[in-house]
């Protein structure tokens, strides 16, 4: 079955490093829309910034979708676009933060065909800039109320 490519984009947040952290994801099918978000009362950056990756391709409901992520996270990027995650896993993430989210990103990310796409953060970017509102909201304790993309605190 012929299935339509999902956009996924993706922003993590944090008050302090470690300190209350959210991350959010908005995926796209078609003309399907999900949005998720979560806070956590500790926490760090790059957690949050994995965190929304992995929380979005675990949300897809099939195996083997195409998808693109958008992130602003060089440290998510990067490390599987150069490579870096697989090395990392071979050496079973000796002596590398956030193991255990490694882990659950690769199994998540396998079961795709997953392409990535920096972009620049807080540079406009329509859904980057809804993602960091939704994220930041969340580190805050606070839930807000999306409709097509315009957001009002609940």
């Amino acid at each position: 079955m012929n299935r339509a490519p999902i956009q996924i984009y993706t922003d993590g947040a944090c008050s302090g490093n470690p300190g209350p952290g959210g991350f959010a994801t908005i995926l796209r099918c078609g003309t399907y829309e999900k949005v998720i978000s979560a806070g956590y009362a500790v926490t760090t950056n790059n957690r949050m910034e994995l965190l929304a990756v992995i929380t979005g391709l675990e949300a897809i409901r099939w195996d083997r979708a195409d998808v693109t992520i958008w992130s602003d996270s060089s440290y998510v990027v990067d490390a599987v676009e150069k490579g870096w995650v697989f090395s990392w896993e071979q050496k079973q993430f000796a002596k590398k933060a956030n193991p255990d989210l490694w882990i659950r990103f690769l199994a998540a990310y396998r079961r795709h065909d997953v392409h990535f796409q920096w972009i620049r953060g807080h540079n406009g970017h329509p859904e980057n800039e809804r993602c960091d509102r939704l994220a930041v909201a969340a580190s805050q304790g606070k839930d807000l109320l999306i409709d097509s993309g315009y957001t009002q605190e609940a």
